[in-house]
Formats: C-alpha cells, sequence, structure tokens
C-alpha cells in the first residue's frame, strides 16, 4: 500500500497529558500513521515528548518557539493587524521550516491543528486541511465578558485584541481548503458564519487503553468527586473550578460532610494548592508508571464533576471519565462534541442544579453504577480513537482523490 504524504503543523510536540490539543494531536498521529507518512513541523519552547511521537512520523522538525509575555510581542499585537495569540505563533524560523520542506519534498496535503501557526505557511498549492480543535475568538470572548472588580478596566484593549482573532479565525474558516470542526455545535457556527456547506465534523475519541482498563484499586469508602485531569494554565480549566469552589462544593459539603474533592490535574499545585486540606485534594496525576496515575483517580473517586463556562470542541477529560465507567456531571457548556442522553449517560444542567444533582447521585449508588456503566459503552461502541481517525484518513483520501 502507498501511504500517502502528509505535512502536519502542530503548535506544540503531540504528547500525552499535557493539554487537551496535545492529547488528540498525539492520537491522530498514532492511529493515522499505519496509512499515512507523516512529517511533522512543531512549534515549541522544548523537546519534550519528542521520543514518544517520534515513532509514528517519518521526520520531526522542532522549530524553537521564544518566550510568550515580552515587549515585542505585547507591542505586536498592540499595533500589527495580528491578536496576541497569532503574533505568538508567527515565526521566520517556522516559516522557513515548512517553506523548505514544500520546496524539497512532494506533499499530498497539509494538516494543521489550530489557526494561529497558519500565517507560517506561504502560498502554495497543496491542500491544507485545517483541524480546529476550538473556536478561540468564543473562549477569549467569554474570558472578556466575565471580567470583575478591577480586570474591566482593561476590557476595552481585551477586546480590540478578541476583535482581531475573531476577525483572522473566520478569514482562514473562509479561505482555507477544508475546515474540520470538532464538535458538531462548532461545525454549525462554522458553516453559518462562512456560508460554506462543505465543514467537516472530527468526532473526538478517546484510546483504548481507557475502557479495556479495569480497576486497579478499590472505589472511595467515602464519596469523592474528581475534577481532572486539566491543564490549569487554560482559563477554562481554572473557570470551572472556580465555580466548582464559589456555586458547588459549599453546598455538596453541607449536605454529605465526609466527601472528598479532588482537584488533579497540571499546574494545578500551583493554582489551587493553597486550598489544600483533608477534604480537598490538590495533586498532579503521576506520569511513566506513577501509582497515582489517571486510573487510580478514575477508578478511587465516584463521580466527575466540571461545570463549564464556555464550549467549544470535546473536552478529553470526560470521554476518558465516562470511558472508565466514572459518572459525569457538567453543564450544557461542557457536553459538546458528545451525543448523551441526559440522565442515561451523564448529567447535564444548569449551574445552579450542578450541586443538587451531584448530591442526589453520591447518595444514589445504584444509579452511580448504571450512569457509569452506559457511558463506559457509549464510548466504547462510538468514540473509540480508531473508528475516529478512520473518518479522517477517509477524508484525506476524499481530498487527494480530487486534485
Amino acid at each position: 500500500m502507498t501511504k500517502r504524504k502528509i505535512l502536519m503543523i502542530t503548535p506544540y510536540i503531540p504528547r500525552l497529558y499535557q493539554s487537551g490539543g496535545q492529547n488528540s494531536s498525539y492520537y491522530s498521529i498514532k492511529y493515522l500513521s499505519s496509512r499515512n507518512d507523516i512529517t511533522l513541523i512543531c512549534f515549541s519552547h522544548n523537546e519534550e515528548g519528542l521520543l514518544e511521537i517520534q515513532k509514528y512520523c517519518r521526520q520531526i522538525i522542532v522549530v524553537k518557539r521564544g518566550k510568550t509575555w515580552n515587549l515585542k510581542n505585547i507591542l505586536l499585537a498592540g499595533f500589527s493587524k495580528y491578536p496576541f495569540l497569532v503574533i505568538n505563533y508567527i515565526s521566520t524560523a517556522l516559516s522557513e521550516a515548512i517553506k523548505n520542506e514544500l520546496d524539497h519534498n512532494q506533499f499530498d496535503l497539509i494538516h494543521c491543528d489550530s489557526f494561529y501557526p497558519i500565517p507560517n505557511i506561504p502560498l502554495t498549492s497543496v491542500p491544507i486541511v485545517l483541524v480546529d480543535l476550538t473556536i478561540e475568538y468564543l473562549v477569549y470572548q467569554h474570558y472578556v465578558e466575565s471580567l470583575r472588580g478591577w480586570k474591566k478596566m482593561i476590557a476595552p484593549l481585551l477586546w480590540i485584541d478578541v476583535l482581531k482573532l475573531k476577525y483572522w479565525e473566520i478569514h482562514y474558516w473562509k479561505t482555507i481548503h477544508t475546515v474540520v470542526a470538532f464538535a458538531l455545535e462548532d461545525q454549525k457556527l462554522i458553516t453559518k458564519t462562512t456560508g460554506r456547506a462543505d465543514i467537516e465534523l472530527f468526532q473526538n475519541g478517546v484510546d483504548k487503553t481507557f475502557y479495556l482498563s479495569t480497576p486497579k484499586v478499590p472505589k472511595s469508602p467515602t464519596p469523592a468527586l474528581l475534577f481532572g485531569f486539566s491543564n490549569m494554565k487554560w482559563m477554562q480549566n481554572r473557570e470551572s473550578v472556580d465555580l466548582i469552589l464559589d456555586h458547588v462544593w459549599p453546598q455538596i459539603i453541607r449536605a454529605i460532610p465526609d466527601c472528598k474533592l479532588y482537584i488533579i490535574g497540571r499546574f494545578a499545585k500551583e493554582f489551587y494548592g493553597h486550598l489544600g486540606n483533608s477534604h480537598i485534594i490538590v495533586d498532579e496525576a503521576d506520569i511513566d508508571g506513577g501509582i497515582f496515575d489517571r486510573f487510580y483517580y478514575l477508578y478511587h473517586c465516584w463521580a466527575l464533576v466540571a461545570p463549564m463556562g464556555s464550549g467549544g470542541g470535546t473536552r478529553n477529560k470526560f470521554l476518558e471519565a465516562m470511558a472508565c465507567g466514572l459518572p459525569v456531571i457538567t453543564t450544557p457548556e461542557g457536553m459538546g462534541g458528545i451525543k448523551i442522553i441526559n440522565q442515561v449517560h451523564s448529567i447535564v444542567c444548569s449551574l445552579p442544579r450542578v450541586a443538587t444533582e451531584t448530591i442526589k447521585l453520591l447518595k444514589n449508588k445504584s444509579k452511580m453504577l448504571e450512569i457509569g456503566k452506559n457511558a463506559r459503552t457509549l464510548i466504547t461502541k462510538n468514540f473509540s480513537y480508531e473508528k475516529c481517525v478512520l473518518d479522517l484518513n477517509n477524508l484525506y483520501e476524499k481530498i487527494i482523490s480530487k486534485k
């Protein structure tokens, strides 16, 4: 079988247990590699995780990325046509690396995860596939709309940046050869915004190591809730933790005094370590064979609670939890991209009801087990990465056959 030749561009090194985007890119490459020769160009601060992804790629080129917050980037964001997010990914070295590959190699298509590295791609006849992991401008727009106190004073400046971000994201939706959304809601919005009828949908998935896993530890003898496994430097994740701490946890601990809340994620201690006590456990999950890994928390806890303030994409943490039979309680913004029956596969409710629904579930073990079982069956049947990436392979074939 002749493999397709793919140039893939990512704004990071795809690797596990770092962020939702890196996780999705890693598994996409893993399961695409059997039918595609992938040349991967990564824009990254360092080379961590490089060895793990190398085995799935023909070649990897790492272009070093500088510091995010520096005077040059701030001034460029303020006085150039690009927003701060895009400025951080515009790089002469990255542009030259992409151009060099296109000049010296034949590629069937270019796959770009996220839109912000696209300004570095030169004019080319090679079809570009933009896989939009989340709608970026909506995330930042929600952040600005949520500012309180003294922070509202800087809102007008941030709004300028959000509007520039929105302009460029929509611009690339309109002009890129093929746009792939990560959730049905995102696909509908992009279709409506651009007037294009050809916006594709990629259903995010979960690796079989989750839905084929078996419990390695017993359930906690007392009620235990999990928020994990998120990169706390991402504003949506911190907002979710804050919603739990402000609106959900106080009601739960009053109703169930022996309940525990596990806040587990990258940089969790940096942001929430000061809250740790006998009821709130803040930590990072072990990797590379540690005892307290993701599976420990997924099987030790009774449910995952994660109210989300804004939507976009698909939450890897929900897919992983459901694949292990852990019930998920979230808000409507959180379940984008995962088609479920409410109260059957998960519990979806408004923020004011999250605490009530969580308490009811923790006090009803039979329903908790039933929802967990239904969730695991749903994910195993419909959300395996092998199946999801097969659809992406078929999309590649459709694009290339029309060249």
